[in-house]
C-alpha cells in the first residue's frame, strides 16, 4: 500500500511541477552492502533494493543520473540507468556549488551515502533539515523540487 501511495505522490508532484524551470531531485542511499570493507559490492538484499528502486522510478523520465564512484552506489543505480538508457555521471558529494545551475529544469536521480545524501539535500534546500541516515536504513527517498525561488522537500521512508 505504501508503494502505491508513493507512486501516486510522485506523479502528483511531477504533474504540479512539470514546467520547464522546475528542477526535481530524487536522492537515495546505496543499497545494503556485502561487508564493511572500503569499497564493497552490494549484498543480495542490496541488489533486490536496486531492482525495487528501478521499479519505483519506472515512470519518471530522468534527464541525468548521478552516483558517487563506489561499487555500491553504481550497482544501486545501474538497473535504473540501464532501463532508461542513461549513462551514470559520477560526482563528488562535496562539490555541490554549481549543481542547481547545472541541473536547472531537469529531473535528476542522485545516489550517495548515509552521510552525504542528507548533507547534499540540506545544501540544495538551504537549511539544516535532515540528519545523517542510520547505518541500517536504506529506504529513504528525499524529493526536492525547485520552482524559481520556491523550494519544497520531503522524505519518504520505504522499507
Amino acid at each position: 500500500m505504501k508503494k502505491y501511495l508513493l507512486i501516486i505522490a510522485l506523479f502528483v508532484l511531477q504533474t504540479i511541477f512539470s514546467q520547464n524551470n522546475t528542477s526535481t531531485y530524487y536522492f537515495i542511499r546505496h543499497g545494503e552492502k556485502i561487508d564493511n570493507s572500503k569499497n564493497p559490492d552490494l549484498s543480495k538484499s542490496g541488489y533486490e533494493r536496486a531492482i525495487m528502486w528501478n521499479d519505483l522510478f519506472a515512470d519518471i523520465q530522468f534527464d541525468v543520473i548521478y552516483s558517487t564512484d563506489y561499487k555500491r552506489t553504481i550497482q544501486t543505480v545501474s538497473p535504473t540507468a540501464l532501463s532508461k538508457n542513461i549513462s551514470i555521471t559520477k560526482y563528488n558529494p562535496k562539490a555541490t556549488e554549481t549543481f542547481k545551475k547545472d541541473n536547472l529544469g531537469k529531473k535528476v536521480l542522485i545516489v550517495g551515502h548515509s552521510n552525504t545524501i542528507p548533507s547534499f539535500v540540506n545544501q540544495i534546500i538551504g537549511q539544516k533539515k535532515y540528519s545523517d541516515i542510520e547505518d541500517d536504513v536504506f529506504g529513504n527517498l528525499y524529493i526536492v523540487t525547485l520552482l524559481d525561488d520556491n523550494v519544497s522537500s520531503q522524505l519518504l521512508k520505504l522499507k
